[in-house]
């Protein structure tokens, strides 16, 4: 009963009537949802966001970093990063709730960030300069750092911005998704610490950084990718899609040059 009436309400949504803001269903944590469900049925996808043997997928994964407090108060912490969408070979809740660690055996981890008009966040509080990009990617080698995984082990191993189109083709997410800025923000990152996470950054980092794929993906050509093998589901996707820029274009912010 209470399931159905949820199935109502957000039938409703699509036109505006039901008694929560549109966005609260067309957003980009639904569409990637959404996208990784049909992955995750296409075994063997050639895709970036293909799924390998065994692999899942979750949604707000809570990534653990390196710079996590090493004191009350410490001027230089941040806390767990959330992943819009993880893939690969893991366990959820081993130490908290959303928690992501990888399986001992593990083959695969794909950390997504997707974007409808929003940009990569800048920083966090006490590291400004430490943008939404290269804090994903230190929380990759953090996550391979706890399992003392071997990197060669790993067969594919990724972070990609999922965003429309236009907005990679505007710049808004440039050089923040390259491996020489991701690179200068983790070294001025560790500097900080003046010695206490070189090893961290040499050990896990570096090698985590030459290895991983980093890119943007396009809704556009996820979408396409998706009719090709599957035009009913495409369709639906699509349709969703054009929900999701509606809805939340009244939002839209002003494009970053990508510096």
């Amino acid at each position: 009963m209470v399931l159905d009436r949820i199935n109502h309400m957000l039938q409703m949504a699509s036109d505006g009537r039901a008694p929560f803001p549109p966005t609260v269903l067309f957003n980009e944590n639904w569409l990637l949802r959404i996208v990784l469900d049909w992955f995750s049925e296409q075994p063997g996808a050639d895709h970036p966001l293909g799924f390998l043997p065994g692999a899942t997928c979750f949604s707000e994964a809570l990534l653990p970093s390196a710079f996590l407090p090493r004191y009350k108060g410490d001027p230089l912490a941040e806390s767990w990063t959330h992943g819009d969408g993880v893939v690969g070979h893991f366990r959820i809740g081993i130490g908290g709730k959303g928690d992501l660690s990888l399986v001992p055996d593990a083959k695969q981890l794909v950390v997504l960030e997707g974007k409808i008009f929003s940009p990569l966040s800048s920083g966090t509080k006490n590291a400004p300069g430490f943008d939404q990009a290269a804090r994903n990617v230190a929380c990759i080698a953090e996550v391979l750092r706890r399992t003392g995984k071997p990197l060669q082990e790993m067969e594919r191993l990724g972070f990609y911005v999922v965003a429309p189109e236009s907005r990679i083709e505007a710049g808004v997410f440039g050089q923040r998704v390259t491996r020489a800025s991701i690179r200068q923000k983790v070294e001025r990152r560790v500097a900080r610490y003046e010695g206490e996470r070189d090893e961290w950054l040499s050990d896990w980092f570096a090698p985590t950084l030459d290895r991983i794929r980093i890119g943007c993906l396009s809704w556009e050509s996820i979408l396409v990718y998706i009719e090709q093998h599957n035009p009913r589901a495409g369709r639906a996707t699509a349709g969703f899609y054009e929900a999701c820029l509606q809805f939340n274009r009244a939002t839209k912010r002003t494009p970053e040059s990508g510096q």
